[in-house]
């Protein structure tokens, strides 16, 4: 009732809010292409869909993680695990919250290459921040256009290469021994446009047995060789030697010291190891691929043809204990893979009148395969833990996607109509080639279609209202189906989770400096997935039940005057199981999920824009762990950040410099959760007040 109650409170406000506007001057345009797939403002399209600008994502940051730029955007949590061997957890209106490992539940693109592989699992690390132009967001129903897994979109887009060559360095640092270096060139040779960038980060980690060295690098060629024709070709390739894994702890642990690590309590030779030290739990990661893209325009009309392939080279030490090893049907605790994928988008754009009004319709063809040659091994050699020891996994993992869609849109007058629907197809095959233990062979094969509508009324030229709703489905990805409890094969026996959503939302322009955009959805999903058992890096899964995602979204960009801005991004969700399962009672709370949070900033600059500087606020309230409720859950934190950004040209010259602090009243606090783990060691704590300081020097040829 309490959450009711204020969401019609909010919807209120909102309410009188947007009637405001109405004397207001026309919207600003802010460009995207999430959710209709072509060029579209923002203000006319019927979905809660955000944009990050480079400005933002460059704005006092070291550039390393999405978390850093993505807090501003509400409905999405980014939490950094301060665990660079598991990446960051991301989440989309409590889509992709129980993940353990890199992002599941949100769809992951960069510059129209997936991010996420055929299964839906994807990693953020493969964003190259550096060269950023913007980052958009996509959330509820037309999400769905995505396809699986598709709770909601995160698509990063490079900057476009300019015909000024430059020629760029930047160095950073910051506590616990974070340091970055990057370089990058860009500019026009011979008519062919290009931009390049490689970086080194380092750490020695907040939380013990946490260091990492993190090397990427990038390449982006631009040639247009005809009127109305365009092809892209991008390279990036992501290297990271014996990334070290700091593993949860339980709530004691974190009370004790929340840098510390969980003690191994097994070990009666050097009782004062920790787990991770013990093991020497640690990930390698190797991760290369290319991509091209051909445009061809005929006048309002356009054929697009995508393809990309790569290789991702996996090992990864955890763990686990000598006597839970010892079932012959256990993997091991090296994980070992070698992953070639490749995939391609076909899609023709039609534009023509119709009705005096213009229908664009856009009918695709988009497919994936990855191809996993996977081995596990025993963690030890006699007594000799952390080493790789004797094989006790070997298969071949097969994962494809083949789905074709098509998507309309009509505009006329005030009217703005969409829709459109996608046909998924997921298959996954397996290979089993170590008999000792049980053949695991099998495959499974899991199809949806998912429909999405959306209509847009223009009230006024500074207020649009809209509504849409969809179905979607979420496919276990291939690492959820490995393992059937705690000991179990291959769990083929896993079904899709299937949603339906809805949403109602405006759009305004309030007196002539302020952007304000407000949603209220609601999401039922049954057969969610949950975990069933986590241990030691090991996770099985199970259907649940009913689940219910109802809430409301408000984000507000405003110019203030005299130089200073603000951004407010506000989410209140009630995020709930509907019906029992086990020992989990109706209405408890999906973990991982909290019910509130708040991204609040006031910034400003000289009417020069050499002098900036800015504070922000960064809000979460309390998230449960596990899915019955009854553990310590990760308490609600506020923290607040301040930061200085200097920039000035000297003749051919470019400066800037920027200083960031953290997390200013140095609050102590849970950062991430590790949903549903079996030995409870749960908790992932943030830094407490830490800083940065970095500089870049660019030359104009």
């Amino acid at each position: 009732m309490q959450t009711r109650i204020r969401l019609n409170t909010i919807a209120a406000l909102l309410g009188c809010t947007v009637a405001a506007g109405a004397l207001a001057e026309g919207p600003d345009t802010v460009v995207i292409v999430s959710g209709s797939r072509v060029e579209h403002n923002s203000f006319d399209f019927p979905a809660a869909v955000d944009v990050v600008d480079g400005e933002r994502i460059r704005a006092g940051q070291m550039r390393v993680n999405a978390s850093e730029a993505l807090a501003a955007v509400p409905g999405l949590v980014v939490q950094n695990r301060q665990n660079y061997a598991q990446d960051l957890q991301i989440s989309s209106r409590g889509f992709g919250a129980r993940s353990a490992f890199g992002v599941r539940g949100v769809k992951l693109v960069a510059d129209g290459i997936p991010a996420s592989m055929p299964d839906g699992q994807g990693q953020a690390a493969t964003f190259n921040l550096d060269q950023a132009q913007r980052i958009e967001v996509l959330r509820g129903p037309f999400s769905a256009a995505y396809g699986n897994h598709a709770g909601g979109v995160v698509q990063l887009l490079t900057r476009e290469p300019e015909s000024r060559a430059t020629l760029e360095t930047a160095v950073m640092g910051g506590s616990d021994g974070a340091r970055k270096v990057d370089v990058n060139a860009q500019g026009m040779a011979g008519g062919i446009g290009y931009l390049l960038d490689a970086s080194r980060f380092d750490t020695d980690g907040y939380r013990d047995h946490s260091a990492a060295r993190r090397d990427q690098a990038y390449a982006k060629l631009v040639v247009r060789p005809n009127d109305g024709g365009k092809l892209t070709v991008t390279a990036s390739g992501l290297r990271q030697k014996d990334t070290q894994d700091p593993l949860g702890v339980t709530w004691a642990t974190y009370l004790r010291d929340p840098r510390a690590g969980e003690i191994d309590t097994t070990d009666t030779v050097t009782p004062k190891l920790t787990l991770a030290e013990r093991y020497g739990t640690r990930k390698s990661i190797d991760h290369q691929q290319i991509g091209a893209a051909w445009e061809q325009r005929f006048g309002d009309s356009r054929l697009k043809v995508a393809l990309y392939g790569g290789n991702r080279q996996v090992i990864q030490y955890q763990a686990f204990s000598r006597a839970f090893q010892a079932p012959a049907s256990h993997s091991g605790g090296v994980v070992d893979f070698d992953r070639d994928f490749h995939g391609a988008d076909i899609s023709w754009l039609d534009v023509r009148e119709l009705g005096g009004g213009k229908l664009s319709t856009t009918a695709g063809l988009e497919y994936g395969r990855s191809s996993d040659d996977r081995k596990g091994y025993e963690n030890f050699i006699g007594t000799v833990l952390g080493v790789k020891g004797k094989l006790r996994r070997d298969e071949q993992d097969v994962v494809s996607n083949a789905d074709p869609y098509v998507q309309s849109e009509w505009a006329a007058g005030g009217w703005v109509l969409s829709g459109g629907v996608r046909r998924s197809r997921v298959t996954v095959s397996v290979r089993d080639r170590f008999l000792s233990n049980g053949d695991d062979s099998g495959n499974t094969r899991q199809a949806r279609t998912t429909p999405v509508a959306g209509v847009l009324y223009k009230v006024s030229p500074v207020l649009n209202v809209y509504a849409s709703a969809a179905q979607g489905f979420e496919t276990p990805t291939l690492n959820e189906l490995f393992y059937s409890g705690t000991g179990g094969g291959f769990n083929f026996r896993l079904q899709p989770a299937r949603s339906t959503h809805g949403e109602i939302g405006a759009k305004a322009i309030v007196g002539t400096g302020m952007r304000l955009d407000a949603a209220l959805f609601s999401v039922k999903t049954r057969d969610e997935l949950v975990v069933d058992a986590s241990s030691g890096g090991r996770t099985s899964y199970r259907n649940a039940g009913k689940t219910s995602r109802r809430g409301a979204e408000v984000s507000v960009d405003a110019d203030l005057g005299a130089g200073f801005s603000s951004r407010i991004a506000l989410t209140v969700l009630r995020a709930v199981y509907d019906t029992p399962f086990g020992a989990v009672a109706a209405g408890s709370r999906l973990p991982g999920v909290p019910k509130a949070n708040l991204y609040a900033d006031v910034a400003w600059k000289d009417a020069s824009g050499h002098w900036g500087a800015a504070l922000e606020t960064v809000a979460n309230a309390k998230v449960y762990a596990e899915d019955s409720n009854v553990e310590k859950a990760a308490p609600g934190y506020a923290t607040m950040n301040a930061r200085i950004t200097a920039k000035h040209d000297i003749g051919a010259w470019g400066v800037t410099g920027y200083a960031r602090l953290n997390n200013l009243f140095d609050r102590q606090y849970i950062g991430s959760v590790i949903v549903g783990d079996t030995n409870k060691r749960y908790y992932e704590s943030a830094p407490g007040r830490n800083w940065q300081l970095g500089a870049s020097a660019q030359y104009r040829f």
